[in-house]
């Protein structure tokens, strides 16, 4: 047929409306941009209607644009799912994972990533620890892992949950020898605290009362980090009382170096997240790696599913 359409060139004028620009969707399919420009043209010319408004800056799709992309978007993605479960099912998971983790999860997934690349030989996995949070899916990322404590945003982004790790508070016995323990969430708002921004993005410390619902409590911190190591470290020197993932704390707790602070309210657990974008359906490579850190993470904490 003639003017059938060809579903290649309706791929790369998806690529481009996922990239917003043409130079975004050459590099994602490995095309040179005059090659990209001549498939929007070829396809703009075959079905009679323009797709695209282009200015210097910006790319916007018209109503016939956005109307071809809601309807092929869906398949592109099925037939690309269809073709990596067709390989999942022989065991042979193939092609690149490009992921991002804060600097602490290692600590936690380092072997969990190790294990999957190895049973999936053909899968080429690269993870990045300098590029953190929901927005570094912006960077092609197929995945970011996060930290998140209490109710999720709402968020463009997909999350899925891997493991609820419980959380405590715990503080120096020097500071408590100072501010003695306080038993109830309310003291501490007038007491040192340290606060993790990439858990709570500075808002205030979260807890949960008997029935589950959030509690948040207004501490004052001028020791403000973006890992939970710093701000164990930080609880370690005494600098302020730090709501923190338990698990990491035992050692110091054994030693005496902490001690954990019994309060009328637990904290809200610490989530570990898998986070990927709705603009690209969930690969199977993706999936995998996701069911395999639930798997080896169920033990960790008695919060962990």
């Amino acid at each position: 047929m003639r003017n059938a359409l060809d579903l290649n060139t309706i791929r790369v004028y998806v690529a481009v409306v996922d990239e917003q620009s043409f130079a975004g969707a050459a590099r994602l399919l490995t095309l040179p941009s005059s090659n990209v420009s001549r498939h929007v043209a070829s396809l703009e010319r075959m079905l009679g209607v323009r797709l695209l408004e282009r200015s210097t800056r910006h790319l916007r799709m018209t109503e016939a644009g956005r109307l071809l992309y809601e309807r092929a978007k869906p398949l592109l993605d099925a037939l690309l799912s269809t073709k990596e479960e067709l390989g999942a099912v022989q065991g042979e998971l193939r092609g690149p994972l490009r992921m991002c983790m804060p600097g602490e999860a290692p600590r936690l997934l380092a072997p969990i990533l190790a294990e999957f690349c190895s049973l999936h030989p053909g899968v080429e996995l690269e993870c990045d620890t300098r590029l953190t949070g929901l927005e570094a899916l912006r960077e092609d990322m197929d995945l970011s892992i996060v930290f998140h404590r209490g109710r999720q945003d709402d968020s463009t982004f997909i999350t899925r949950e891997l493991a609820t790790l419980p959380s405590i508070v715990v503080a120096a016995p020097a500071l408590l020898a100072k501010t003695g323990m306080p038993r109830q969430v309310r003291e501490l708002r007038s007491l040192p605290c340290i606060t993790t921004l990439s858990a709570l993005k500075g808002q205030p410390w979260q807890f949960l009362d008997a029935t589950g619902e959030i509690v948040k409590v207004a501490v004052r911190s001028r020791y403000r980090v973006n890992s939970g190591e710093l701000a164990l470290a930080g609880a370690l020197q005494g600098i302020g009382f730090a709501i923190v993932a338990a698990y990491p704390c035992q050692e110091y707790l054994d030693a005496g170096r902490l001690r954990e602070v019994p309060l009328d309210l637990c904290p809200a657990p610490l989530q570990l997240l898998g986070a990927y974008s709705h603009r690209h359906s969930v690969t199977a490579r993706v999936r995998a790696l996701l069911e395999l850190i639930q798997l080896r993470l169920e033990g960790v904490g008695s919060g962990s599913r």
